[in-house]
């Protein structure tokens, strides 16, 4: 999302956007809203179904699993079908899926339904991102910034919603998504309109392709080192907190989404009028390396509040990856998105599970140890791997990448 210190991308502004552009941006929120909504009702569902933390789990694992699996045909999709009829079908896919998740009798019957929701997701977050970009008037960056900041505005209020309706009954939180995603499908329908520049038919080869793509599979499996570690945040640790409220782990993770969506948005083109793009992802990560070891000896509100906190550096990274799967890549926009969101939701897929696993063997703080641990390898990774990713964005970015100022 950031701005790259590219002069062809322009500032931000909201004349940038017209209407269809908006409607994406909502829906966007809207979808990511689904994925957190679920974070303060984990523990309620796990009481009320009679589930182990790791059967919990599931109901993330099943979601993103098939949403990463998705991803290798989502992005070819759109461009046979194009991209408002792949944005309809992936938001009328979730709100019957999300609406099956309320009715689930049993924990093993709604992490099969989430699995459904996944897929709508994959359609949906796979070709929005390539209409916002397409679409908006003041280039990639201002367009990556209103992706970003839907996006953390979703994952922020989600848990909210969540933890507000799930005070009721846990499965009001699931009907409340449907209701969204359907006002959502309504919006996507009457506003958005397919962008000028279409994209030629593309097949599964194409991904295959860009998966030989050095520089995209380096950022991509970074990528799923750091969204092994976002995950173990967002679907492991409310199990953490057993004694919040479903209303507290709400506001908790409302607060947490907050800092995500502002560090994506307002902090990340701060650092960049100053440093490289790669340098301010490299000491990122090796900040979150650090948050990560402090949950795992943190106890109690320290741990609540290290939780929060790591929202700030999520934020950076999210918006920081998101640029670099764009502008390292040669390939086009749908190509470029499918492939780096198969490589990154594989690393989110097993986190919520292997969490779960790892709880029940070794204690409840092991797991943010592990995810400090894929944090660290993505940081010698980058570290490694930065010149190559350099050169890409010179290369594949719209105008040749800033070199470091300090």
């Amino acid at each position: 999302m950031a701005d790259m210190n590219h002069s062809s991308t322009g500032s931000f502004r909201l004349s940038h956007f017209p209407p269809a552009v908006w409607a994406t941006a909502f829906a966007t929120l809207v979808a990511f809203m689904g994925i957190g909504v679920v974070d303060p009702i984990l523990p309620l569902i796990g009481r009320a179904m009679g589930a182990t933390p790791a059967q919990v789990e599931w109901l993330f694992t099943s979601y993103i699993a098939v949403m990463a699996l998705a991803m290798l045909v989502s992005g070819v999709l759109a461009t046979r079908l194009g991209g408002k009829r792949t944005l309809l079908l992936g938001l009328g896919v979730v709100v019957v899926f999300a609406t099956a998740s309320g009715l689930s009798p049993n924990i093993g019957i709604l992490a099969l339904v989430r699995g459904g929701w996944g897929l709508g997701n994959a359609l949906f977050t796979s070709t929005a991102l390539s209409i916002i970009v397409g679409l908006s008037l003041g280039g990639m960056s201002s367009a990556i910034t209103l992706y970003e900041a839907a996006l953390g505005l979703g994952i922020a209020s989600g848990p909210l919603i969540g933890g507000w309706l799930g005070s009721h009954l846990w499965r009001y939180p699931f009907f409340g998504t449907a209701t969204l995603m359907a006002i959502a499908f309504l919006a996507t329908l009457t506003l958005v309109r397919e962008p000028p520049q279409h994209e030629s038919p593309r097949t599964a080869r194409d991904i295959f392709t860009a998966l030989k793509n050095r520089p995209v599979v380096t950022n991509a499996l970074i990528g799923l080192c750091y969204s092994y570690a976002f995950f173990t945040v967002l679907a492991y640790s409310p199990l953490t907190l057993k004694h919040l409220t479903p209303i507290e782990l709400g506001l908790t993770y409302f607060f947490w989404g907050i800092l995500v969506a502002f560090s994506s948005v307002v902090v990340v083109n701060y650092l960049l009028r100053r440093w490289s793009p790669i340098r301010v992802l490299l000491v990122n990560l090796a900040c979150l390396v650090l948050v990560f070891v402090v949950a795992g000896l943190a106890r109690g509100s320290g741990l609540l509040y290290t939780v929060v906190a790591s929202g700030f550096f999520c934020g950076i990274a999210n918006a920081l990856f998101t640029t670099l799967a764009m502008e390292v890549s040669p390939f086009s926009r749908s190509i470029s998105s499918g492939t780096y969101n198969f490589l990154r939701w594989s690393g989110a897929a097993i986190a919520p599970v292997f969490s779960g696993v790892i709880d029940q063997a070794f204690g409840a703080h092991i797991p943010f140890f592990v995810g400090s641990f894929m944090l660290l390898v993505g940081t010698v990774a980058l570290w490694r791997r930065g010149p190559l990713l350099e050169r890409a964005l010179r290369e594949n970015g719209p105008q040749a990448a800033p070199a470091p100022t300090a």
